[in-house]
């Protein structure tokens, strides 16, 4: 079961549609790692890009910011809307 997430960002002028499903994200979060952002975010961007638009992605590639911006803007639209709520148990043991 493969649900695939058509998502548009406007850059400026241009307009890019990427194509996102969940074995691309979690390979995404899977290769983040403190001393590694920028490269997982260009992967996931290079890999979701729908080919008419990848030479239009290819500049925007030049800059880490960039990338960090674009990357952080698809996992953003991507990630459903989940309300979570921690419950706060006593402190004092039940006997």
């Amino acid at each position: 079961m493969t649900q695939r997430t058509d998502i548009t960002l406007e850059i400026g002028e241009q307009s890019l549609e990427f194509a996102i499903d969940p074995a691309l994200m979690t390979k995404y979060i899977n290769a983040l790692t403190p001393s590694n952002k920028v490269a997982p975010a260009n992967n996931l961007l290079v890999n979701a890009i729908k080919l008419e638009h990848k030479e239009q992605l290819k500049p925007l590639l030049a800059n880490p910011m960039t990338v960090i911006q674009l990357a952080g803007a698809l996992v953003e639209e991507y990630a459903p809307t989940v309300e979570v709520t921690v419950k706060k148990h006593s402190a004092t043991p039940n006997d």
